[in-house]
């Protein structure tokens, strides 16, 4: 098994969810992103989101694009958020990482090397937020060829019609967008991710990891006694900013131990 079906095969063992917390590449700098991605597994991640910078963030949420902004005017590339893949696998074999963002780099790099850069550097999956399935057959075959995860995006419009097209070729895990908004707006309500989480697991035959609008340990314990993966990206994102690093970190462990306990107390 590949790292993404070893730590969820990992987590379903242990009866818990799975935390996923997301970074921006190069906010503020990428000696700050590589120092956090050495410590994150130590703070509870379980997977790690790496995003990478696009000019138009257009999925993402105020704090997303500053973050993107930062970077972008750090001069950060491609070839950057890989070599910080490439890095941290120096010293941590085993936790995954998903890159995350938008089709532009990815293409004009070229599916195939872009696939293989990621494959060399020991990344293990991404999320492209605005490449539909009817236009990523190359790019999957790519992910195929060097046994990486093309991880798809689900959300509350997703319709009984669309969702085999949505899950078909998705692999490690696909990923519910609990509102039907930018990353750090509101949040779903549980019921309705329950049924949610339960319908994509059917679909798929995969884990499910929900996000967007999750800020609180609290709003995360509650994701996590129904989803497979909570994932976590603007509040990490906005106290990285505001606060630094260390509180940053200091939010990721809060969140991942409320997420880890999550079924335990709602048992008790």
């Amino acid at each position: 098994m590949n790292r993404l079906q070893t730590r969820f095969a990992a987590l379903a063992k242990e009866g818990r969810a799975g935390f996923i917390p997301y970074v921006m590449a190069g906010d503020p700098d990428l000696k700050t992103t590589a120092a956090l991605l050495e410590k994150l597994p130590g703070a509870g991640a379980d997977v790690i989101e790496l995003g990478f910078p696009f000019t138009d963030p257009m999925a993402d949420g105020p704090t997303i694009q500053s973050a993107a902004e930062r970077s972008l005017q750090n001069g950060t590339k491609l070839d950057d958020v890989l070599g910080l893949v490439r890095d941290f696998r120096k010293a941590d074999a085993d936790t995954p990482v998903i890159l995350m963002g938008y089709a532009n780099p990815p293409y004009i790099r070229g599916f195939e090397k872009f696939a293989a850069d990621m494959a060399a550097a020991g990344a293990d999956g991404v999320i492209l937020v605005d490449l539909p399935p009817e236009e990523d057959e190359e790019l999957r075959a790519a992910f195929d060829r060097h046994d990486l995860s093309l991880i798809r995006l689900a959300t509350p419009t997703t319709d009984d019609a669309r969702l085999p097209r949505v899950v078909e070729g998705t692999k490690g895990f696909v990923y519910y967008v609990s509102v039907a908004g930018v990353t750090g707006a509101g949040r779903g309500e549980r019921g309705a991710i329950e049924t949610a989480v339960s319908r994509l697991k059917e679909a798929s035959g995969l884990p499910v990891a929900v996000g967007f609008g999750v800020k609180t340990p609290e709003t995360a314990a509650e994701i996590a006694r129904s989803a497979d993966a909570v994932v976590v990206g603007s509040a990490i994102v906005e106290r990285l900013a505001k606060d630094g690093p260390e509180a940053a970190l200091d939010l990721t462990r809060r969140l991942s131990q409320a997420v880890a306990s999550a079924r335990e107390t709602e048992q008790s």
